[in-house]
């Protein structure tokens, strides 16, 4: 496993819009330069709501991917695949699923919470039910070390966390691992072994949490030691026994301060979004027709930029000297909305020029994009195979 390996999917939901953008690829883009990244298509997750209406989920993949290529996620510094397209995935979420207590399932807060916004839907399914373990099996596939995540999702890291514990705990301890443990010792050097033993007994005998940190960092810097017995090591310094499926830490990523023209979050369900490949007339019309301040009646009627969602959108994209000129100049009706309005419309326009650009290149040469996401596939079934081969041998599934 990775400390430094992220991995975070969308549904496919077709375009995105800006909202997307400020949420979640703006980050995605700063992380693929800092971590060891891979991006998936979540189709499977698609088909716990959308079971009845899966003729879209194809094409809303490949118009979301193009998105996410146009916003500057960059298959050369990060992986990209289709979660269907590795069906490791789904062994994985089958093998955890055989020890995972329904109770924890039932428990996610988002499991009630969806099933009452989502009433028109019968989604008392297995599927539906089961979707946290098979976006745990998603994390743990890839021994992910970091999730991005919103406050709303801490719970799903929280429960992988849970099954992680839960497998180590259950399948960790390998025949010969007290022996394994010690060959991995010997393979230090005398040194550093027994430094690695002072604070390993300093930990487990007086709780030394810094004890526990230096070891840590002791084995990762390991040069001569396998992936294996680095695993052993860990487990072994904790008291239990080899990590095969490490826990993963949730990455807390600020909100969406994108607002909708309307006010409310931006949604396609609400009909008030800009989209990242809107036409620039049809920018500049949707940003001139935002409602305001009600109380601006008439240009010459003083407003206040606080009951405005277009003074929002200068929260986002205007400095603070055009902020000021904003509040002074609609408090004391010194301009009027349009005039307000026209530094936005500018702002949006330039940060969507060049994913425009990009998503039109991209839309006309698909086999590109198909060979992007088909590398991509490949390289997530590589590091896939090499859990689940681990995963078969402690669950007693690796015949021969």
């Amino acid at each position: 496993m990775s400390s430094q390996r992220v991995l975070s999917g969308m549904r496919p939901t077709g375009r995105l819009h800006l909202g997307h953008y400020h949420g979640v690829l703006k980050n995605w883009v700063r992380l693929q330069h800092e971590y060891e990244c891979f991006f998936f298509v979540a189709d499977w997750h698609a088909l716990t709501t959308e079971y009845e209406n899966p003729q879209r989920i194809e094409q809303n993949v490949w118009e979301m991917v193009i998105d996410w290529l146009a916003a500057g996620v960059n298959p050369g510094s990060c992986t990209l695949f289709i979660q269907s397209r590795v069906p490791e995935h789904a062994e994985l979420h089958l093998l955890l699923s055989m020890m995972t207590p329904l109770g924890w399932l039932e428990r996610v807060p988002t499991y009630k919470d969806q099933q009452e916004k989502l009433k028109e839907k019968d989604l008392a399914t297995y599927g539906f039910l089961g979707y946290p373990l098979l976006q745990s099996a998603d994390i743990l596939m890839y021994r992910a070390g970091l999730v991005p995540v919103g406050a709303d999702q801490v719970a799903h890291v929280e429960i992988t966390r849970e099954v992680a514990r839960r497998f180590n705990h259950l399948y960790g301890r390998e025949p010969g691992f007290e022996e394994a443990v010690a060959a991995a010792v010997r393979k230090m050097g005398k040194k550093q072994a027994k430094v690695y033993q002072d604070n390993r007994r300093k930990y487990q005998e007086q709780g030394d949490e810094n004890a526990l940190e230096t070891a840590r960092a002791l084995v990762m810097d390991q040069q001569n030691i396998t992936l294996g017995d680095r695993e052993r090591l860990l487990g072994d310094l904790e008291g239990g026994g080899k990590v095969i499926l490490p826990e993963p830490q949730a990455l807390l990523t600020p909100a969406s301060k994108m607002p909708g023209l309307d006010g409310q979050k931006m949604s396609k369900s609400y009909g008030n979004f800009i989209s990242l490949r809107e036409e620039p007339d049809s920018v500049d019309e949707k940003i001139r027709r935002m409602p305001t301040d009600p109380a601006r009646v008439r240009r010459t009627d003083p407003g206040n930029p606080d009951n405005c969602p277009v003074w929002q959108l200068h929260q986002i994209y205007s400095d603070e000297q055009t902020r000021q000129w904003v509040r002074e100049g609609c408090t004391t009706a010194g301009i009027g909305c349009l005039d307000c309005k026209k530094p936005v419309v500018e702002a949006v326009q330039a940060e969507l020029e060049p994913i425009r650009r990009r998503a039109e290149e991209h839309t006309r040469n698909p086999d590109l994009v198909r060979s992007i996401v088909a590398d991509g596939c490949e390289e997530a079934r590589e590091a896939a195979r090499a859990t689940l081969e681990e995963v078969r041998s402690v669950m007693g599934l690796n015949y021969r």
